[in-house]
């Protein structure tokens, strides 16, 4: 198909006088020329910031040793009071701590120094049970253990060693006496044996 020249004409006028409204109007000519600035010498540098104060060093990261040490602490000393709380439970519950409360209390020479009521005597971190030191084993055939102990008129520490010499056979008391605060020994009689 082809265009006629006046048709094709029409076009490229049309073409030309549209305006698009992306296109910016052109700024006029400027009528004057722009003022040069010359320096005679070079440029003294200048501090970035002038206007304001300096800057701060960034505060240091705090170290995390002294946390770490003092949860290594806390754990370690928890666990320690722990098992204390727990081997000293076991042996409060043994047969051989009570027959040597029941040999204590049914003693007559300790009752006329203690008095009556003799028992273990209480301490205040354990909850009020009595701390018994050394150990109960009577599967290894040895058994030493010491506590205090108080009655009516004073109280002492009790003193208490027996060993098995092989399987099957019975204990022997080695050390079965109470101190006293007053420095008074007094032996328990073998007449009321704990084991």
């Amino acid at each position: 198909m082809s265009l006629s020249r006046s048709t094709v004409r029409l076009l490229s006028q049309r073409t030309l006088s549209r305006g698009f409204a992306t296109e910016l109007p052109r700024p006029p000519p400027p009528t004057h020329q722009p003022v040069i600035e010359t320096f005679s010498d070079t440029s003294k540098p200048r501090p970035y910031y002038a206007k304001h104060p300096p800057f701060k060093d960034l505060p240091r990261e705090k170290s995390k040793w002294p946390l770490a040490a003092a949860t290594l602490f806390a754990g370690v000393s928890g666990w320690a009071l722990f098992m204390t709380f727990a081997t000293n439970q076991e042996k409060l519950s043994s047969s051989v701590f009570r027959s040597i409360v029941r040999a204590l209390r049914a003693d007559p020479q300790l009752q006329e120094v203690l008095g009556e009521a003799i028992r273990p005597q209480p301490e205040w971190y354990l909850n009020g049970d009595p701390h018994v030191k050394g150990h109960i084993s009577q599967l290894q055939g040895n058994i030493d253990v010491s506590f205090r102990v108080r009655g009516s008129k004073g109280s002492g520490t009790l003193y208490f060693t027996s060993i098995r010499k092989e399987k099957g056979a019975p204990f022997t008391v080695l050390r079965f006496k109470v101190i006293c605060d007053d420095g008074t020994i007094v032996n328990i009689s073998d007449a009321a044996p704990p084991i």
